[in-house]
């Protein structure tokens, strides 16, 4: 019983500490912390984050023991990786969550922040971030000229609706020269929900419910990212990178999956399906996802699957999700490409 008393007191002024920094200030072997450990976790008392060799622990606080970070930051000559150092010190998410979401946070907190700095064309940008057992969120804001204008004009679309649609193809930058555009793709795939929101459209990624919305919201100037994850998340970053980065392709950006219905619900026309297919002749495997799209015409599905296969043939297309009426015009299709 002393030796668990001594741990609480030991975690209450130090903070987080791994098994080997307890038995080491206790005098005592791995074996006994750890027994003593596991005592102290069955009575709530204490929390476990992490894997097993690098695990940590802290003294388990109410239900809403929270952590929050916020803080303002000029833009001119900031480096991202600093935005997370003052969080993380701030939060001491080490001791807070898992390993993997820890690496997770810094990779989402770096990538969001730099585009900020880089996109935005804004004079600052305000961060803040907060923790509780449960679940790791930050926001990143901006007052520039707005995520999706800055692809509208890039690229000259027609609409930031449009932009949206580019904006998840994965590789679409304003600043090719500095950036490959995987950012926010990556970003909106690594969290459990993640939106990105600009002027009147907010784009929402939950990969909880595996499901991409975009919605009109009211008028805000410049962009708002919101990132969340569970403290305990099984996914690993690495896992994200390799499903659209594999080995195969030297870990190269190669593969995407575009959410059709950003687009549309119902598609007939040629011109549809060249704005559809646009850039993605930079990767070499495409996965066209047709959930809630009710139709497509022939000549759309023509100009997807033969025009586009046949000026790529190094970019292979399939599809997931299709309804019946949408999976017989792509098979009347394919079956009669060669015709």
């Amino acid at each position: 019983m002393a030796t668990r008393e001594n741990i609480v007191a030991f975690l209450l002024k130090r903070g987080p500490a791994n098994g080997r920094q307890i038995a080491a200030h206790l005098g005592i072997s791995r074996q006994a912390a750890n027994k003593a450990m596991q005592a102290l976790m069955l009575q709530s008392r204490v929390l476990k984050s992490g894997e097993t060799r690098g695990a940590s622990y802290r003294l388990a606080g109410k239900k809403t023991d929270k952590a929050a970070f916020s803080r303002r930051y000029p833009l001119k000559g900031l480096r991202e990786d600093m935005v997370f150092q003052d969080s993380d010190l701030a939060l001491g998410l080490r001791g807070r969550v898992a390993r993997n979401v820890y690496e997770i946070i810094s990779y989402a907190t770096s990538e969001m922040v730099n585009n900020a700095i880089d996109h935005s064309g804004s004079g600052e940008c305000h961060f803040a971030a907060e923790v509780d057992q449960a679940k790791f969120r930050f926001v990143v804001r901006d007052r520039g000229i707005g995520l999706f204008r800055s692809i509208v004009d890039k690229f000259g679309l027609d609409s930031e609706t449009q932009a949206v649609g580019e904006l998840l193809k994965g590789k679409t930058t304003t600043m090719p020269q500095r950036h490959s555009g995987e950012g926010i793709f990556f970003t909106s795939k690594a969290a459990d929900r993640a939106a990105f929101r600009s002027h009147s459209l907010c784009l929402i990624a939950d990969n909880i419910v595996k499901d991409v919305f975009l919605e009109k919201r009211k008028f805000l100037s410049g962009t708002e990212v919101l990132f969340e994850i569970s403290t305990h998340s099984p996914r690993k970053i690495s896992r994200v990178f390799a499903r659209y980065a594999p080995e195969d392709y030297g870990y190269k950006f190669q593969r995407t999956s575009v959410n059709v219905k950003l687009f549309g619900s119902e598609y007939v026309s040629r011109s549809e399906a060249k704005r559809l297919m646009t850039g993605l002749d930079k990767y070499r495997e495409i996965v066209l996802d047709f959930k809630d799209v009710r139709s497509v015409g022939q000549g759309f599905a023509d100009e997807v699957f033969r025009v586009f296969g046949s000026r790529y043939p190094g970019s292979a297309v399939t599809t997931e999700n299709a309804n019946k009426a949408v999976a017989a015009m792509i098979k009347h299709v394919v079956d009669n490409r060669n015709i």
